[in-house]
């Protein structure tokens, strides 16, 4: 996901994009758990994701 992206969104599509994020991690992290997790890299493009999005947010609401 671009940051350019994240910009256009608005600050509720941007927190509920947050928490979907925040449960996908939690689901690859149990999958990773259990060795059923076939792209373990997932989870940092994951985590970098959540970090692009809370920036977006500070931005948005600094603004």
């Amino acid at each position: 996901m671009k940051a350019s992206e994240l910009t256009k969104m608005t600050e509720a599509e941007l927190t509920s994009k947050l928490k979907e994020l925040k449960s996908e991690l939690l689901n690859l992290r149990f999958q990773n758990a259990i060795n059923q997790l076939d792209n373990p890299h997932k989870i940092d493009q994951t985590k970098k994701d959540i970090a692009r999005v809370m920036t977006v947010l500070r931005q948005k609401s600094a603004e």
